[in-house]
Formats: C-alpha cells, sequence, structure tokens
C-alpha cells in the first residue's frame, strides 16, 4: 500500500452512512480505502481546512518560486519548445 497522508481511513463502503463516517473522523483528515485495501482518495472536513492559516504570497515569492520552477523544468520545456 502506499504510504497514506493521514492517519485516519475508512472503508469506501463506510460513506453509505457518511454521518457516522464524519463523526468517527472528526476534523481530521481520512484516506478513504477500497474494500480491497487501495487508496481511492482524501476526505478532508470543512472544519480541518478553516485550521489552515492562509497567507498571500508577496510578488517576491511568486517570481522565486516560477523561477526555481522553471530551473527544475529547464529539460522538459526545452523538449516540450518545439511540440
Amino acid at each position: 500500500m502506499k504510504n497514506l497522508l493521514t492517519d485516519k481511513t475508512v472503508l469506501l463502503s463506510e460513506l453509505k452512512d457518511p454521518e457516522k463516517m464524519i463523526k468517527k473522523v472528526g476534523d481530521k483528515p481520512v484516506a478513504i480505502l477500497s474494500d480491497d485495501n487501495k487508496l481511492e482518495g482524501y476526505f478532508v472536513p470543512a472544519s480541518a481546512v478553516h485550521k489552515i492559516n492562509f497567507k498571500l504570497a508577496d510578488p517576491d515569492e511568486v517570481e522565486a518560486t516560477i523561477a526555481e520552477t522553471i530551473t527544475k523544468n529547464r529539460a522538459i520545456l526545452d523538449y516540450l519548445k518545439d511540440k
């Protein structure tokens, strides 16, 4: 099984009763597994998202991130130029 990004899991079949599942996981993200334990996706309650402190990136941070991404992907970008 892949490494999960959360320590809470529920089976896909448990989504038949979403209220029960939401009470079970509380305000934490949960991995949703198929009945044969394959990762299908994640459920992130709104209460978990509200706990995240988002901040706007300033223009310098945005430019630095773009420059870094371009540098990391230069070979791919060069390859795709003539496609």
